[in-house]
């Protein structure tokens, strides 16, 4: 009895021993299923890292040419720090230690790391950017007792002309959280992207595919052989209309004032200058500035950031002229032997509006108003069309909407009718400011931009252009048509009248652009005075704050017979656009088209 119950004790024991032994069988399989079969691929790309490395290989940025193939943006190597934390044994320590060659603090640098905080612990982390040659030795000169540390080498963008290219060609920065989430995968943590002009723009097209070295290393961490390579394909190049002579004459010119000036040609809207002063060093932003730098930069005077030939807007005061004088032959309201009496001022809708030329124009017809900018005539043709009228012609010139320039940010600007001023003022349109706005003051708003596209449909015969800065593939396209939006439609002859009286503003005595007459060429174009403060207001120009002195205009063309370019100059705060604005283009003219009238 006795040994029989000591068996079956013995062999519940077994049981009990079998059971666990079973468990700890299935645990250990399960374990060893979970590693090798779920987990896997994670286990195996650690075993990997600690033995093999991936380096990425930037992918050189495409080069952008002027028209005639100068080059204006290049790359230059520039020497980036990143941080393999796996192998980081104090984190902390290793940032104190790059704090002290960086001559940074430790929380800029652990600022950057928490950027890359959603990047695997063995995937390289950027510290710092663009480190002298003197950083990058002593980094590699500790190499042994910090392996972390690895020097990764790419190409920064060289904008080699600086302010005078800035707006146009924009500048490259770092890749925001925002733009990664947004860019389905194509962006990573550091990366490079345009973010202003033709860099973001054509983004896609400079960047190219970035390529990757595999290498493998030893518990050092240091390089014992290439495994595989998988090369970086470059950026395709880029060729703009941009006529560098030109643009540097433009930048040049500007120097000492504020502004836009825009010059295109006619044909097919193709931007032959685009200048902005003041301007900025894009430099700068492309290599990196600090906070303090970047805040010094936006509290600059005159706001040298904002492209003021598409980003503001202004009242475009006699340029308008133009649009008004084919607006009334359009209509009928008046021809061009029409004339109306000028004695320096009128009354109108019981109210005094002054020529600015005090002592008058006298009797003057169409081309005589246009030659000496008689207001007096424009007052009266203003007062027959009506606001809504004259807003229609506006828009038909392209005026109160974007000209569809490939850059970021232009402004529509705006040309009121009585719709805008019910749905926006909130009351109606009251006919004394339909007076105003027939010489380019009062809500009316433009672009420089808005300005020279306007011109160009005037210079080729009532063909709309859209202005465009990216050139045929072959950097030729003065002889197609690109860019062509659509025709004006005006009435046969409206053109004819309109340029005769542009024509004469230069090169009839009198004219109120004499100072832009060249001797080779006839230049045809518009000068523009916009006022800052109300009639009422006014006194010498010269005498006021230099915030409250008048905006110089001139908006042009030549050859008169033949136009190949458009020229708008605008000066903000210059005074009179016959002084301020017309030699300026006059310069632009000579260097364009190779004259030297002994200037």
């Amino acid at each position: 009895m006795q040994v029989r119950e000591h068996r079956e004790d013995l062999v519940r024991r077994v049981r009990l021993l079998l059971v666990v032994a079973a468990t700890l069988l299935v645990l250990i399989a399960t374990s060893f299923w979970s590693v090798q079969i779920v987990h896997g691929d994670y286990y195996r790309e650690l075993a990997d890292n600690n033995r093999l490395r991936k380096l990425p290989i930037r992918a050189p940025r495409g080069l952008i040419y002027d028209r005639k193939g100068r080059l204006l943006v290049e790359n230059v190597p520039s020497y980036d720090l990143l941080i393999d934390r796996s192998r980081a044994f104090d984190l902390d320590a290793s940032v104190r230690f790059a704090s002290r060659i960086l001559g940074r603090s430790e929380e800029e640098l652990h600022a950057a790391l928490d950027r890359d905080g959603e990047l695997p612990l063995f995937k390289p982390a950027l510290v710092a950017a663009n480190l002298d040659l003197g950083q990058v030795a002593r980094f590699e000169a500790k190499r042994l007792e910090h392996p972390e540390f690895e020097i990764d080498v790419r190409h920064l963008r060289l904008y080699r002309h600086g302010p005078r290219t800035a707006h146009v060609l924009g500048y490259l920065g770092e890749v925001s959280p925002r733009e990664i989430e947004q860019s389905n995968g194509l962006y990573d943590a550091g990366d490079l992207v345009g973010k202003k002009g033709i860099e973001r723009t054509y983004d896609l097209r400079l960047r190219g595919k970035d390529g990757e070295r595999v290498v493998v290393v030893d518990s050092r961490g240091r390089v014992l052989e290439e495994y595989q390579r998988k090369k970086a394909e470059s950026g395709l190049p880029l060729t703009l209309t941009l006529d560098l002579d030109l643009q540097q004459e433009a930048a040049r010119l500007m120097s000492d004032k504020v502004g836009a000036i825009v010059a295109l040609d006619p044909r097919n809207g193709a931007i032959r200058a685009l200048y902005s002063a003041p301007s900025y060093n894009s430099n700068l932003l492309a290599w990196g500035v600090s906070k303090a730098e970047w805040q010094e930069i936006l509290a600059a005077p005159n706001h040298p950031l904002q492209d003021r030939a598409l980003q503001n807007t202004y009242s475009p005061g006699s340029v308008f002229k133009v649009a008004m004088a084919a607006a009334g032959l359009a209509e009928g309201v008046i021809d061009e032997s029409s004339t109306f009496n000028c004695t320096g001022s009128t009354v109108i809708y019981g109210r005094s509006f002054r020529c600015w030329r005090p002592g008058g124009h006298g009797r003057v017809n169409l081309r005589e108003a246009l030659k000496g900018s008689c207001d007096i005539y424009f007052y009266n043709v203003g007062k027959a069309l009506g606001v809504d009228r004259i807003a229609r012609y506006a828009r038909l010139f392209g005026l109160g909407e974007r000209t569809g320039i490939e850059l970021e940010g232009e402004k529509a600007g705006l040309v009121p009718d009585t719709g805008w001023s019910l749905a926006v003022r909130k009351h109606p349109w009251y006919p004394g400011e339909t007076i105003s706005v027939a010489i380019g003051q009062g809500p009316l708003l433009v672009t420089p931009l808005q300005v020279a596209a306007m011109m160009a449909a005037v210079a080729n015969g009532g063909r709309k252009v859209t202005p465009h800065l990216r050139a045929a593939e072959d950097g030729q396209d003065d002889d197609r048509t690109t860019g062509d939006a659509g025709e004006l439609g005006l009435p046969g002859g409206v053109l004819d009248a309109v340029r005769d009286g542009l024509w004469a503003v230069v090169n009839a005595p009198g004219g109120t652009a004499g100072a832009s007459r060249l001797s080779q060429i006839d230049v045809a174009g518009k000068t523009g005075t916009a006022q800052v403060v109300a009639q009422s207001a006014r006194r010498d120009n010269a005498s006021l704050p230099f915030e409250l002195r008048d905006h110089a205009w001139f908006a042009s063309y030549a050859p008169a017979q033949d136009p190949r370019l458009v020229v708008v100059v605008f000066v903000e705060h210059g005074g009179h656009g016959s002084n301020a604005a017309a030699p300026i283009a006059k310069a632009l003219y000579e260097k364009y088209f190779g004259i030297d009238d002994g200037a």
